[in-house]
């Protein structure tokens, strides 16, 4: 029994002679010539303090999470912040939004140049336990 092989249009040994010729001549090459692949990045939080909380929410133990999107820059700083999803307290809303105005991150990059990116954020507010000081001074006024 005899086995039979497919036909190529070139010999063997040709193509042999041309794939070590393809490695050679990439072996060569100056690598200095094509510029390195480098890979993008994502934003990357660098400096982000947590919000000031209404010490009378605090107080009252109202908390609650705000969703947030905004473009993070290349120079790092947030623009174009929204509210994407409410806690359901307008001043912790707004408490979220005035706190990401300083936070600072190291922008996205591709092909190694920084880029704008816009991230989701969620902040959230639990209520301190236990109860600040503060409580204590505002029970009495009320």
């Amino acid at each position: 029994m005899s086995k039979s092989f497919p036909s190529f249009p070139f010999p063997p040994a040709a193509l042999l002679l041309a794939a070590s010729a393809l490695g050679l001549a990439a072996c060569s090459a100056d690598p200095g010539s094509e510029a390195a692949f480098v890979p993008p990045t994502q934003v990357a939080a660098v400096h982000t303090p947590a919000p000031d909380y209404p010490i009378e929410l605090a107080c009252a133990g109202i908390g609650g999470v705000v969703g947030l999107s905004l473009t993070v820059g290349t120079d790092g700083k947030p623009a174009q912040i929204q509210l994407r999803n409410s806690s359901g307290n307008a001043a912790l809303d707004q408490a979220a939004q005035e706190a990401v105005k300083s936070w600072q991150f190291e922008a996205a990059t591709r092909g190694g140049k920084p880029m704008p990116q816009t991230i989701q954020v969620p902040v959230n507010f639990k209520p301190p336990q236990p109860r600040p000081d503060q409580c204590f001074a505002l029970d009495a006024k009320s």
